[in-house]
Formats: C-alpha cells, structure tokens, sequence
C-alpha cells in the first residue's frame, strides 16, 4: 500500500484566468486510488474543457478497476487469485506494467518488488492499524515474497506463479502510471499546461503556466509540517514523494512504518521520506520507494540509472534529522 506524502503546490502567479481572452484556468478534482488527483490547465476558453478534465480523471478511476488489489472483481485481483494454479492471460495494459515492475525489481536487486502484498498483511497494512508480526509468521510469508517467483510470457501474455500464496501489489507504482495516462490524455486534446497530482505522493508539470517558466512546486518538510523544504520547478517532468509519516505504528518503542523492504520482510528504518524527480510519473513512483529501501549510499549508485533524476533524502540517525540531496 502506498501513502501520500502532502506536496503544495504555489501558483501565486497564475491563479483565475490568465490574458484574458487566451488563456483561462480550470480545475477539477475525485477522489480515487484511495487519494485526491487533482488537475490544474490552462486552455483557450472552452464549455467543453469541465468535460475534457473529468474524462482525464475517469482514466484514473479506470485504471483502479483495472489495477486495484483491494476490489474482489479487479483483473489484478483475478490474477493474484489463480496464477498460483495455471498460466493466467492478462491485459495488455495490466501485463506491460507489471512487467516494467519486474525490470525494477531486477535492476534494484529487489528494493523494489510488487509481491509485497503478504507482507502488507502480515505487519497489519491492508486495511489495518499495523502490528509486529511473530517470527515463525513471517519467516512462512517470506516463502511467497520474490519478484522471482512472478514467471512471465510475453508471447502468450501470460503470467504464472511458481509457489502459492504470491500476491501482487501495484500501490507502489500505479499512482505514478495514473498521472502519466492524465497527461498523455490530456495531450491528445491539445493541451500543452498543467499540473496533475495524485494526492501529492506524485505530481506532474505538463509544460508551464502563463508568464511562468515553470510549475513552482513547494515540498514540505515531513519531520515539520509547517516548514516548506524547497520548491522544485517541473516543466514536463515529474516529483514523486515516498514516506513513513502518514502510515506508521509504534511498538515497544519502535516506530514502524508501511514501506517494506521485501528482501528482509521488514519495514525500513532510519529513512523518514525520499523526494525524487524523473521524466515520468511511472519513474518516480517506483524510483522513490526504492531509493527509501536503499538508502543513501546504495541509492546514489542507483540513481547514475536516472542522470537527469534528483533525490533528496530525510535522515533520522543518532545524531538527529538531516536532509541529503543527490544528483
């Protein structure tokens, strides 16, 4: 499952409409994929642009049915369901991303991993408060955690299981994928400006505001609400933001959050959130949860993968909080 970190947005210099008679600004907004997606464009003045957004949101809502693991009737949940029995044929939406999910698996030697749905479960994430699962418990759902045990042919556009009990987990990346289809819809209909965010957790700058040269996005600090920690600008690229502070919880001490590392069947410690930038909405989603998994020596080498990536990394050690940028 994967939680929004908040991002705010400043706009102050291109708020309402915008040289009148050219350009004018509209905005819509639903809830969906258990978060806010919100658009903001800028466009010729048109009746039928209200239309054009909210059909750019039901692609979001579209790629819930498709992708979502907590609807019964979802493909994914199908597949999750019966690819332990027999080689289950798949959309080619639904196999394509799961497939680009396993590249970044491999090419992060699994930080990043889709099977953590039983963990999700084990630790009290899927639709829980959290708990410290028993030692003998999770060492039975480590067997059924692995990218490798998801087998792929592209061929026949199928996918198998090779033990049971694996179970697939797009929360952290399909967010990313929902914002990309919203631009490129968006796109299709001829509109060159505006900033599509999903919750806040990924946000992307499609081209610039009026007067503007960029789309001014402010992160917050996540160990201070209050304090903004810098403003990116995003133009035709996007910001992705992975954290512990919105899904955590304590016991004996110890604060857990709901980012795991699939490896140790664990959730990470010493990381409080990662910030990164990449060409796509797909990119970051995937490339934050990783890089939280990592850590920062590890995932500075991983990030030479991404050259026109930023990262920023919240570090809680013995001897306080620290931000550290990498590039």
């Amino acid at each position: 499952m994967r939680l929004p970190i908040v991002i705010a947005i400043g706009l102050a210099a291109a708020t309402g409409a915008v040289s009148p008679g050219v350009l004018t600004r509209y905005e819509a907004q639903r809830l969906s994929m258990a978060c806010m997606y919100d658009i903001v464009a800028f466009a010729e003045a048109s009746s039928d642009m209200p239309v054009v957004l909210e059909r750019a949101l039901d692609e979001v809502d579209r790629i819930d049915r498709l992708m979502s693991h907590y609807k019964p009737q979802s493909p994914l949940s199908q597949l999750n369901r019966e690819a332990a029995g027999r080689p289950v044929v798949v959309d080619r939406e639904l196999f394509d991303l799961i497939a680009r999910s396993i590249d970044y698996s491999r090419d992060t030697d699994g930080a990043f991993d889709v099977t953590v749905g039983p963990l999700m479960k084990a630790w009290g994430f899927f639709l829980g408060d959290g708990r410290v699962p028993r030692g003998d418990e999770l060492a039975g759902v480590m067997r059924h955690v692995g990218y490798r045990h998801v087998v792929l042919d592209p061929t026949a556009r199928t996918i198998r299981f090779d033990v049971p009990e694996v179970e697939l987990d797009l929360g952290g990346i399909a967010k990313g994928y929902a914002v990309d289809r919203v631009v490129a819809f968006l796109q299709k209909r001829g509109i060159t400006s505006a900033l599509v965010s999903a919750g806040g957790s990924t946000v992307y700058g499609l081209g610039h505001p009026p007067d503007r040269r960029a789309w001014d996005v402010k992160i917050q600090d996540p160990l201070n609400s209050a304090r903004v920690a810098f403003t990116v600008a995003l133009t035709d690229r996007a910001i992705s933001m992975a954290g512990r502070s919105v899904k955590t919880f304590e016991a004996d001490g110890i604060v857990y959050s709901h980012i795991m590392d699939p490896r140790t069947g664990r959730p990470v410690q010493g990381i409080v959130s990662v910030a990164v930038t990449s060409l796509t909405g797909t990119d970051g989603d995937a490339v934050d949860d990783a890089l939280f998994v990592m850590g920062v020596e590890k995932g500075r080498r991983y990030l030479r993968r991404f050259p026109s990536s930023t990262a920023w990394y919240w570090v809680q050690d013995a001897h306080g909080s620290r931000v550290v940028r990498q590039q």
